[in-house]
């Protein structure tokens, strides 16, 4: 009898290890790779909301472009109804609103984060022209209603800004100046999100601090500026040990 629940007690001890150890896929790191996309089409991870982005060959490397050296101001992108159906469903009316109110700001949708709470956020970029602005960003806690939050280095400003986009207006909750990232450069940005705490780094160097008046949540991409063209690649998001 005390040997049966001896082995009782390895084997739940066993099962238990076994299940709480596992890293569950929501732990787990994503990234975005473009190394089999097509070569001027849109990326097939990113759902492209406003303005016009594609993947190109640099280097070659894949990495996906925001072209606004054909931008004008009010231009969604292609087939975007159906895109916000896909992404909000019967709410997508309600989120297409919220673009054409921000249609002077080029943004694209990760596919498969849905609700992004917590964690880092990293990409890589490189400004190449844009007259009014060079402008790379992470976007997230987009909501339904297309509201949402923007983390934005500029490579012509030298300064790192945590937007907000809300009721369609768009205002700064926090500023940084002193922040450079120049032209023709790679550059790493990165938001790290706790709650309500957020985070903004560039090229490793913490710039940013700032605590929202509530906690994080939505779907999560990448954002730019009016005639940005800029280049993106090693999208990653993973969650803080």
């Amino acid at each position: 009898m005390n040997i049966s629940k001896s082995i009782l007690t390895i084997v739940i001890c066993a099962f238990s290890f076994a299940f709480f150890a596992k890293p569950t896929a929501a732990e787990q790191p994503t990234k975005i790779d473009f190394s089999n996309e097509t070569v001027g089409a849109e990326p097939k991870a990113l759902v492209a909301v406003v303005g016009i982005w594609r993947v190109e060959s640099e280097g070659g490397k894949n990495v996906l472009a925001v072209d606004g050296r054909q931008w004008k101001e009010g231009q969604s992108s292609a087939g975007v109804a159906d895109k916000a159906r896909a992404l909000y469903g019967e709410r997508y009316a309600e989120f297409l609103d919220r673009v054409q109110a921000y249609a002077y700001f080029p943004y694209t949708v990760a596919k498969d984060v849905e609700d992004f709470r917590g964690g880092e956020i990293t990409v890589r970029f490189e400004g190449l022209s844009g007259r009014i602005d060079q402008g790379a960003g992470i976007l997230f806690n987009l909501k339904p209603n297309g509201d949402y939050l923007a983390l934005r280095a500029n490579c012509l400003e030298n300064n790192l800004v945590l937007w907000k986009f809300e009721k369609g207006k768009r205002s700064s909750v926090s500023w940084v100046r002193n922040a450079p990232a120049a032209s023709k450069q790679w550059h790493d940005l990165k938001v790290r999100i706790s709650g309500a705490k957020v985070e903004g780094y560039l090229d490793g160097k913490l710039y940013l601090e700032h605590t929202l008046t509530t906690p994080v949540s939505g779907r999560i991409g990448l954002w730019s500026k009016a005639d940005s063209y800029m280049h993106f690649s090693d999208y990653t998001v993973a969650p803080v040990n």
